[in-house]
Protein backbone atom coordinates (compact mmCIF):
# COMPACT_ATOMS: atom_id res chain seq x y z
CA UNK A 1 0.00 0.00 0.00
CA UNK A 2 1.25 3.43 -0.90
CA UNK A 3 2.44 5.66 2.63
CA UNK A 4 -0.21 8.60 1.48
CA UNK A 5 -3.37 5.98 0.46
CA UNK A 6 -4.38 5.63 3.77
CA UNK A 7 -5.21 9.66 3.85
CA UNK A 8 -8.20 9.15 1.35
CA UNK A 9 -9.97 7.46 3.39
CA UNK A 10 -10.13 9.01 6.15
CA UNK A 11 -13.14 11.33 6.54
CA UNK A 12 -13.27 15.28 6.59
CA UNK A 13 -15.66 14.87 9.41
CA UNK A 14 -13.39 12.17 11.23
CA UNK A 15 -10.55 14.77 11.11
CA UNK A 16 -13.26 17.28 12.79
CA UNK A 17 -14.08 14.80 15.21
CA UNK A 18 -10.43 14.02 16.18
CA UNK A 19 -9.71 18.01 16.22
CA UNK A 20 -12.58 18.65 18.91
CA UNK A 21 -11.42 15.98 21.17
CA UNK A 22 -8.22 17.87 20.96
CA UNK A 23 -9.65 21.16 21.52
CA UNK A 24 -11.53 19.34 24.37
CA UNK A 25 -8.47 18.03 26.03
CA UNK A 26 -6.74 21.49 25.46
CA UNK A 27 -9.12 23.13 27.29
CA UNK A 28 -9.27 20.84 30.12
CA UNK A 29 -5.31 21.36 30.35
CA UNK A 30 -4.99 25.10 29.62
CA UNK A 31 -6.46 28.35 30.81
CA UNK A 32 -8.50 30.07 28.41
CA UNK A 33 -10.07 33.22 28.34
CA UNK A 34 -13.27 34.40 26.36
CA UNK A 35 -13.90 34.22 22.78
CA UNK A 36 -10.56 35.31 21.49
CA UNK A 37 -9.02 32.37 23.70
CA UNK A 38 -11.30 29.57 22.73
CA UNK A 39 -10.32 30.71 18.73
CA UNK A 40 -6.43 30.17 19.71
CA UNK A 41 -6.79 26.46 20.82
CA UNK A 42 -9.45 25.71 18.13
CA UNK A 43 -6.11 27.08 15.88
CA UNK A 44 -3.76 24.89 18.21
CA UNK A 45 -5.80 21.74 17.63
CA UNK A 46 -6.10 22.44 14.03
CA UNK A 47 -2.10 23.21 13.58
CA UNK A 48 -1.98 19.71 15.38
CA UNK A 49 -4.31 17.86 14.27
CA UNK A 50 -2.69 18.36 10.34
CA UNK A 51 1.23 18.00 11.47
CA UNK A 52 -0.04 14.56 12.80
CA UNK A 53 -2.15 13.77 9.80
CA UNK A 54 1.18 14.53 7.58
CA UNK A 55 3.45 13.09 9.89
CA UNK A 56 1.73 9.30 9.80
CA UNK A 57 2.19 6.57 8.11
CA UNK A 58 -0.93 4.93 8.42
CA UNK A 59 -4.36 6.06 10.39
CA UNK A 60 -2.93 3.47 13.26
CA UNK A 61 -0.21 5.88 13.74
CA UNK A 62 -2.13 9.01 13.06
CA UNK A 63 -4.22 8.22 16.15
CA UNK A 64 -1.32 6.80 17.79
CA UNK A 65 0.53 9.58 17.39
CA UNK A 66 -2.45 11.85 18.77
CA UNK A 67 -3.16 9.87 21.31
CA UNK A 68 0.29 9.33 23.00
CA UNK A 69 0.72 13.27 22.54
CA UNK A 70 -2.62 13.69 24.63
CA UNK A 71 -1.95 11.40 27.54
CA UNK A 72 1.43 13.17 27.68
CA UNK A 73 -0.73 16.49 27.94
CA UNK A 74 -3.23 15.01 30.82
CA UNK A 75 -0.87 13.54 32.65
CA UNK A 76 2.62 15.75 32.69
CA UNK A 77 1.65 19.09 32.45
CA UNK A 78 -1.34 19.33 34.84
CA UNK A 79 0.95 18.86 37.69
CA UNK A 80 3.22 21.82 36.16
CA UNK A 81 0.74 23.98 36.04
CA UNK A 82 -0.28 23.53 39.82
CA UNK A 83 2.51 23.67 41.12
CA UNK A 84 3.37 26.92 39.10
CA UNK A 85 0.05 28.20 40.62
CA UNK A 86 0.63 27.56 43.77
CA UNK A 87 3.91 28.94 43.95
CA UNK A 88 2.89 32.51 42.89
Amino acid sequence: MESGEWRARVQVDSRQRITKKIMDTLQRQLPIYGHEGLQEVKKMAERFEGKMYTAATSESDYLRKISLKMLTLETKYPMQLNSSANSE
